[in-house]
Protein backbone atom coordinates (compact mmCIF):
# COMPACT_ATOMS: atom_id res chain seq x y z
CA UNK A 1 0.00 0.00 0.00
CA UNK A 2 1.49 3.08 -0.72
CA UNK A 3 1.13 6.12 1.98
CA UNK A 4 1.04 9.41 0.85
CA UNK A 5 2.70 11.39 3.26
CA UNK A 6 2.80 14.90 0.63
CA UNK A 7 -1.06 15.41 -1.08
CA UNK A 8 -1.26 15.80 -4.64
CA UNK A 9 -1.78 19.63 -5.97
CA UNK A 10 -4.79 18.79 -7.61
CA UNK A 11 -6.37 17.38 -4.68
CA UNK A 12 -8.92 19.68 -2.94
CA UNK A 13 -8.11 19.09 1.01
CA UNK A 14 -10.38 21.86 1.80
CA UNK A 15 -13.50 20.84 -0.25
CA UNK A 16 -12.71 16.99 1.41
CA UNK A 17 -13.06 17.56 4.58
CA UNK A 18 -15.82 20.06 4.72
CA UNK A 19 -18.10 17.34 3.17
CA UNK A 20 -16.34 14.62 5.75
CA UNK A 21 -17.90 17.20 8.32
CA UNK A 22 -21.43 17.67 7.22
CA UNK A 23 -21.47 14.39 6.14
CA UNK A 24 -24.87 12.23 7.78
CA UNK A 25 -27.25 10.01 7.58
CA UNK A 26 -30.34 9.79 4.66
CA UNK A 27 -33.73 7.65 5.65
CA UNK A 28 -34.47 5.54 2.70
CA UNK A 29 -38.08 4.06 2.16
CA UNK A 30 -38.95 0.81 0.26
CA UNK A 31 -42.22 2.18 -1.80
CA UNK A 32 -43.06 -0.80 -3.08
CA UNK A 33 -43.25 -2.06 -6.78
CA UNK A 34 -45.43 -0.61 -9.74
CA UNK A 35 -45.62 -0.60 -13.35
CA UNK A 36 -44.43 2.18 -15.51
CA UNK A 37 -44.04 2.79 -19.11
CA UNK A 38 -44.41 -1.19 -19.63
CA UNK A 39 -41.94 -2.02 -16.72
CA UNK A 40 -41.63 -3.55 -13.38
CA UNK A 41 -40.27 -0.73 -11.60
CA UNK A 42 -39.12 -1.15 -7.49
CA UNK A 43 -39.57 2.68 -6.08
CA UNK A 44 -37.52 3.89 -3.07
CA UNK A 45 -38.02 7.56 -1.69
CA UNK A 46 -34.49 9.00 0.11
CA UNK A 47 -35.02 11.73 2.23
CA UNK A 48 -32.50 14.22 3.42
CA UNK A 49 -32.61 15.81 7.30
CA UNK A 50 -36.05 18.24 7.19
CA UNK A 51 -36.93 16.63 3.63
CA UNK A 52 -39.56 14.22 2.89
CA UNK A 53 -40.80 12.15 -0.19
CA UNK A 54 -44.78 12.98 -0.31
CA UNK A 55 -46.86 11.03 -2.00
CA UNK A 56 -47.54 12.96 -4.64
CA UNK A 57 -43.25 13.28 -5.18
CA UNK A 58 -44.07 9.91 -5.72
CA UNK A 59 -46.31 9.72 -8.18
CA UNK A 60 -44.66 12.47 -9.99
CA UNK A 61 -41.84 10.12 -10.13
CA UNK A 62 -43.25 7.89 -11.64
CA UNK A 63 -44.98 9.67 -14.75
CA UNK A 64 -41.52 10.58 -15.39
CA UNK A 65 -40.51 7.60 -14.97
CA UNK A 66 -42.76 6.29 -17.47
CA UNK A 67 -42.32 8.46 -19.69
CA UNK A 68 -38.37 7.82 -20.00
CA UNK A 69 -39.31 4.16 -19.83
CA UNK A 70 -41.55 4.17 -22.86
CA UNK A 71 -38.68 4.25 -25.29
CA UNK A 72 -37.22 1.20 -23.20
CA UNK A 73 -37.01 -1.35 -25.76
CA UNK A 74 -34.86 0.91 -27.76
CA UNK A 75 -32.21 0.75 -25.38
CA UNK A 76 -32.45 -2.99 -24.93
CA UNK A 77 -34.55 -2.82 -21.52
CA UNK A 78 -35.23 -5.92 -19.55
CA UNK A 79 -38.36 -4.80 -18.31
CA UNK A 80 -37.01 -4.20 -14.56
CA UNK A 81 -36.14 -0.75 -13.53
CA UNK A 82 -35.62 1.02 -9.65
CA UNK A 83 -36.91 4.19 -8.96
CA UNK A 84 -35.14 7.07 -6.23
CA UNK A 85 -37.16 9.79 -5.94
CA UNK A 86 -34.81 12.01 -3.70
CA UNK A 87 -35.77 14.78 -1.86
CA UNK A 88 -32.21 16.10 -1.26
CA UNK A 89 -30.70 19.12 0.20
CA UNK A 90 -29.96 21.11 -2.62
CA UNK A 91 -33.25 20.26 -4.31
CA UNK A 92 -34.95 17.05 -5.63
CA UNK A 93 -33.73 14.44 -8.15
CA UNK A 94 -35.39 11.21 -9.94
CA UNK A 95 -33.09 8.60 -10.80
CA UNK A 96 -34.43 5.91 -12.93
CA UNK A 97 -32.37 2.98 -13.10
CA UNK A 98 -33.33 -0.01 -16.13
CA UNK A 99 -31.61 -3.21 -16.29
CA UNK A 100 -30.85 -3.62 -19.88
CA UNK A 101 -29.32 -6.58 -22.36
CA UNK A 102 -25.89 -8.08 -21.71
CA UNK A 103 -26.16 -7.47 -17.90
CA UNK A 104 -25.50 -3.53 -18.36
CA UNK A 105 -27.62 -1.03 -16.99
CA UNK A 106 -28.83 2.46 -17.92
CA UNK A 107 -29.39 5.49 -15.84
CA UNK A 108 -31.49 8.31 -15.86
CA UNK A 109 -30.95 11.34 -13.79
CA UNK A 110 -33.47 14.16 -13.44
CA UNK A 111 -32.83 17.08 -11.07
CA UNK A 112 -34.75 20.12 -10.34
CA UNK A 113 -36.08 22.69 -7.50
CA UNK A 114 -37.36 21.63 -4.22
CA UNK A 115 -40.97 20.83 -4.40
CA UNK A 116 -41.50 21.40 -8.55
CA UNK A 117 -41.64 18.35 -9.87
CA UNK A 118 -43.06 19.63 -13.21
CA UNK A 119 -39.19 21.28 -13.37
CA UNK A 120 -37.39 18.09 -13.00
CA UNK A 121 -35.09 18.14 -16.10
CA UNK A 122 -32.47 16.00 -17.16
CA UNK A 123 -28.98 16.38 -15.49
CA UNK A 124 -26.30 17.74 -17.01
CA UNK A 125 -23.34 14.52 -18.96
CA UNK A 126 -21.97 12.73 -17.08
CA UNK A 127 -23.45 13.47 -13.45
CA UNK A 128 -23.26 10.31 -10.94
CA UNK A 129 -25.43 9.59 -8.25
CA UNK A 130 -24.73 11.26 -4.74
CA UNK A 131 -23.71 8.92 -2.10
CA UNK A 132 -27.02 8.37 -0.72
CA UNK A 133 -28.15 6.94 -4.25
CA UNK A 134 -24.83 5.06 -4.80
CA UNK A 135 -25.44 3.02 -1.53
CA UNK A 136 -29.34 2.34 -3.35
CA UNK A 137 -28.14 1.30 -6.21
CA UNK A 138 -25.17 -0.88 -5.46
CA UNK A 139 -28.19 -2.88 -3.33
CA UNK A 140 -29.84 -3.28 -6.07
CA UNK A 141 -27.27 -4.45 -8.08
CA UNK A 142 -26.84 -7.26 -5.41
CA UNK A 143 -30.71 -8.19 -5.27
CA UNK A 144 -30.40 -8.33 -9.20
CA UNK A 145 -27.40 -10.67 -9.37
CA UNK A 146 -29.15 -12.52 -6.45
CA UNK A 147 -32.12 -13.08 -7.37
CA UNK A 148 -32.51 -12.81 -11.50
CA UNK A 149 -29.03 -13.79 -12.27
CA UNK A 150 -28.35 -16.15 -9.87
CA UNK A 151 -31.56 -17.33 -8.78
CA UNK A 152 -32.67 -21.10 -9.22
CA UNK A 153 -36.70 -20.37 -9.29
CA UNK A 154 -38.93 -19.74 -12.05
CA UNK A 155 -38.78 -15.88 -13.69
CA UNK A 156 -41.74 -15.50 -12.03
CA UNK A 157 -40.80 -16.37 -8.14
CA UNK A 158 -37.31 -14.56 -8.78
CA UNK A 159 -38.94 -11.80 -10.01
CA UNK A 160 -40.94 -11.72 -6.39
CA UNK A 161 -37.57 -12.03 -4.65
CA UNK A 162 -36.29 -9.54 -6.23
CA UNK A 163 -39.38 -7.49 -5.65
CA UNK A 164 -39.03 -7.89 -2.20
CA UNK A 165 -35.39 -7.74 -2.01
CA UNK A 166 -35.21 -3.75 -0.57
CA UNK A 167 -32.85 -1.61 1.74
CA UNK A 168 -34.70 1.01 4.15
CA UNK A 169 -33.53 3.02 7.12
CA UNK A 170 -30.45 5.09 7.11
CA UNK A 171 -27.87 5.21 4.78
CA UNK A 172 -24.52 6.84 4.78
Amino acid sequence: MIEHRELPASLDEEALLALADDHHDREVRACGTREAGGHLVKVYGVEAPGRSVTDQDLEAALRLAGTHLQLGAARGSLGLAVLICHAGGDGDHVLVHTWIEGRRADLAIFTGPVGKPELLRPGHVGLAPCVWEAAVLAHERTAFSRHLLDGRASLAGRITAWAADTVRGPVR
